[in-house]
Formats: C-alpha cells, structure tokens, sequence
C-alpha cells in the first residue's frame, strides 16, 4: 500500500508546470448564495447545472475533499491505490463516517456504467487526467460533468482553483471562498511565526525505488505546500522535468540539484530512507552532510499524504505535522 501510493502520488501528474499562486478566474463570478441555475466553464467548454447537486460522483485524486468540506457526502469516487482508503486519511475519515462511496473505477479509468447507475446529478474531476472521450461519453449520459480546469494543466490546477470550481458547481461559492481565506490565513501565521522560512531554499522529493530519485516541480500539490509556508523553490528542477511532467526525474550521479537550505523527502518505509542515506551520491551533499534534510512518511502518520493530497481538508493537518518537524529539524 505504502510503496502504491508514494508511486501514485509521484507520477500523478502529466501536466505543464503552473503556479500553486495563480487562480483562474473561470472560477469565479456566477451565482451567490446558492442560486441555479450556474456554468461553470472547464477545460472542455462549459456545463450548466440546473439545481443543487445531491447526487456527486468524484473521479479525481483529491477532488472528494471539496466535496465533503462543502457539505455533501460523494455517492461515487475512484480507488487510486487499491486499497479503497475512504475513511482512512485523518483529515476526512469523520465526514465519510461508515458510509464509504461505490467505486466507479480506477485512477483515469472510470467504469461508465457504475457511473450511470449511480443516477448522479453532477461528475466532478478536478485532479484527474479526464480525456476527451471520456468527457463526452458522460455528457451523453444527461450527467453535469465538471471536467479539469480551464488554463491548467491535467493535475497542475492550484486547489484554490479545483475548490472554487467544486464550490460553483455545488452552488456553495461563498462556502468555498470562506475555506480559501481560512487556510490562507493559516498559512500566513506559519509565515509570521518562521519568517526564517522565507530566508531559506527548499526542495522535496521521493525514491520509491532503488537508484530512482524524483524532484517535484513548482506546480506540483507538494511543492506549492512548501512554497505557501514561505519557502523558496529551485528553478532547475523545473528545467530538469520533462515537458508536462510534475518531476524531474534525476540519477544518483544528478542528486547534487536537490542541494539546498532544506530538503523534504516523503517516502514510504524506513528502508526507503536507509537506502537514500546510503547512497553514496547523497553523503557528499551538504544539506545531507550538515543533516538539513527531513524524512516524511507519505503514511503512518499520513503526513506525506496530507500535502500530496493538498487540499481544503488535508492542508490543516499537514501544517500541524510538518510545521514542528521543520522548526525541530536543524537549520
């Protein structure tokens, strides 16, 4: 399960590279206080939505987190990691309660007639790689579809943005702006707290396997986590990644780009970790050398998850578990 999901949360995205800072204003505008019917424009034109969804089907990574901090319990969702983890993560198992969603498929590839006899009044996927196809397939099926962010690319979209869209959709504009600034606000006491934070270069990544390492780029959910604390990111490894790829995929000989003030790795047992610290690349690094760097399990405790996942829901519980391993690590 562990070695499952640090995968899946590594390679997730395929998408160009955009700046957890931007909003899109598509997001925006339209109907206040609830009031349908709305549009909400995406990546494949625009869907109208004729009255309150109560019936929604998720088909993103993430995109049931909105979906239940806006008040409505997902009826469908994808199974990303083959375990089924609904309940499971801290920061939503309360609101799922015992009543866990049916699965409709698996990552970006959805069982359409699960979909269909679910009888949804809306299908959101926000954090998804939603082809064309599959797009009009639902759309044929009467089903409001809300699909990817327009000007994002797949898995790219701020949360800012995924949660504006799902707040539109749901008629609950307000709610979603009011989750916004209460977790901008969280993050700027962070920053007034440590304002050293914003003195420093950080970089995060991950080897779930042996002489494979992965940098994150700027328009990944885990590095604009850091970034949104006040840390810097490293422009190489954006020049590093592959067209519309989240990483930067790097050898043990090209460690020597994840040197900086601080680094972040979230991996998915110790072994991972010995094995980083062993590598013999990785000792002549200074941030390793002068132990600046962080290990952070992507579960147990699910802190890796939570900034992965980055949402209205897991942000919360991600800055009150790596804040202090952060400050209690030496600078």
């Amino acid at each position: 399960m562990a070695v499952a999901l640090a995968a899946a949360l590594t390679l997730t995205a395929c998408g160009g590279g955009d700046s957890g800072k931007e909003e899109d204003s598509a997001a925006k505008g339209g109907s206040s206080g609830g009031a349908f019917p709305v549009t909400v424009e995406h990546k494949y034109g625009s869907t109208e939505i004729k009255k309150a969804p109560k019936r929604v089907v998720t088909l993103g990574l993430s995109d049931q987190d909105a979906v239940l901090a806006l008040g409505v319990k997902p009826v469908g969702s994808v199974d990303w990691f083959k375990e089924k983890p609904y309940g499971k993560w801290p920061w939503a198992k309360e609101l799922w309660g015992s009543q866990p969603p049916t699965v409709v498929g698996e990552r970006d590839e959805y069982n359409m007639e699960k979909i269909a006899g679910l009888k949804p009044d809306l299908v959101v996927a926000q954090y998804s790689g939603m082809k064309k196809e599959q797009y009009e397939t639902l759309k044929k099926m009467g089903v409001p579809v809300v699909a990817q962010p327009k000007g994002h690319a797949d898995y790219m979209a701020p949360w800012q943005v995924s949660t504006r869209q799902i707040g539109k959709a749901l008629g609950k504009e307000a709610e979603a702006e009011k989750k916004i600034a209460d977790i901008g606000a969280r993050f700027k006491a962070v920053r007034d707290k440590h304002p050293e934070f914003a003195k420093q270069t950080l970089t995060v990544a991950d080897s779930f396997e042996a002489g494979k390492y992965s940098a994150f780029t700027k328009g990944d959910p885990k590095a604009i986590f850091f970034s949104e604390l006040g840390f810097k990111l490293k422009p190489e490894i954006d020049k590093l990644a592959k067209p519309g790829w989240n990483v930067a995929e790097l050898s043990a000989e090209k460690l020597d780009v994840l040197d900086a003030d601080r680094l972040v790795w979230v991996t998915s047992s110790t072994q991972a970790n010995d094995r980083i610290k062993g590598e013999p690349f990785y000792k002549k690094l200074k941030v390793s050398e002068e132990k600046r760097d962080l290990f952070v399990p992507y579960e147990g405790p699910d802190v890796g998850a939570a900034f992965s996942f980055n949402t209205v829901l897991s942000i919360p519980y991600a800055i009150d578990e790596i804040v202090p391993l952060l400050t209690a690590a030496k600078n």
